[in-house]
């Protein structure tokens, strides 16, 4: 019986994870590399750690159903602490200045789209991108 509610319990787990936007480990190089090897765009989440919107749209937007459906086929997606390591001189590169801002960034590092704050509906975010080939 332990073993059914395990089971159980752990399918459970892998729908939830799969119904959400899939955040790759890693860095902005390895992110670029993925995408060019699986055809996609990328979606980055600029964030800081003290940042209330930033933590909102993780627990309430990035983990939607809807939104996983949507990015996890077309973006190769990454979260990127815009305050440590790389995220020091990315904030410069693509001027970032509010958090959160979300970034569509073709293989090639070139910003495609850009959104500065909380936004409800992320499937807006990607619809300028619709325009352009990978």
């Amino acid at each position: 019986m332990k073993k059914i509610v395990l089971a159980v319990f752990m399918a459970a787990m892998a729908l939830s994870l799969s119904a959400q936007i899939n955040f790759r480990e890693g860095g902005f190089a390895e992110a670029l590399e993925a995408a060019k090897s699986e055809n996609k765009l990328v979606f980055m989440d600029c964030y800081t750690s003290w940042c209330g919107p930033c933590k909102l749209m993780a627990s309430k937007e990035f983990v939607q159903e809807k939104a996983g459906e949507y990015f996890n086929p077309r973006f190769v997606s990454v979260k990127i602490d815009m305050e440590k390591g790389e995220g020091v001189e990315l904030r410069k590169r693509y001027d970032v200045n509010a958090y959160p801002t979300l970034l569509v960034l073709n293989v090639k590092g070139e910003l495609l789209c850009r959104h500065a704050g909380y936004l409800l509906s992320l499937i807006h975010i990607s619809e300028p991108t619709r325009r352009y080939a990978i």
